[in-house]
């Protein structure tokens, strides 16, 4: 994992399924999503909140955490709906960062999310490795968590 593909409200891209669709190039399977290289690196500063907040759509802060306010009222929003659904939280991502470092995060997050049958990473929008579940989304293309 790499410490461009953290978004500053605290999303890793890289467990996102557009930026993991992008990598195994899954559309050839025939499905249609649009892939992304993540926030910083397509240059958008944050897709969830860039654009509601001025501090991150004009890019004066890297996380976050660095804002008077975090966590906000936009980002607490965000984080419910991830906590909900994607077993994951922005806050919580925040503020580990935070309080033990970047490179302490992404080797934490490594851990959490490898898949245990063959290394790759979980995706966190439905809680498949792309590289040897790909057929469970090829029969049910809304697969979510297991069951959910």
């Amino acid at each position: 994992m790499e410490e461009q593909l953290i978004a500053p409200c605290g999303m890793n891209c890289s467990l996102c399924l557009s930026y993991q669709f992008m990598q195994n190039d899954l559309n050839k399977l025939g499905f249609h999503r649009q892939y992304c290289p993540g926030c910083i690196p397509r240059e958008k500063n944050c897709t969830h909140m860039g654009h509601k907040c001025d501090l991150l759509g004009k890019g004066k802060v890297r996380f976050c955490y660095e804002c008077a306010d975090f966590p906000c009222k936009i980002l607490k929003s965000l984080d419910k709906r991830y906590r909900t659904k994607y077993h994951m939280s922005m806050i919580e991502n925040l503020e580990f960062i935070r309080d033990n470092s970047m490179e302490k995060f992404l080797e934490k997050e490594e851990v959490k999310w490898q898949c245990p049958q063959c290394g790759a990473v979980i995706c966190c929008h439905n809680g498949l490795c792309l590289d040897c579940s790909t057929d469970k989304l090829l029969q049910n293309k809304k697969y979510r968590w297991s069951g959910e």
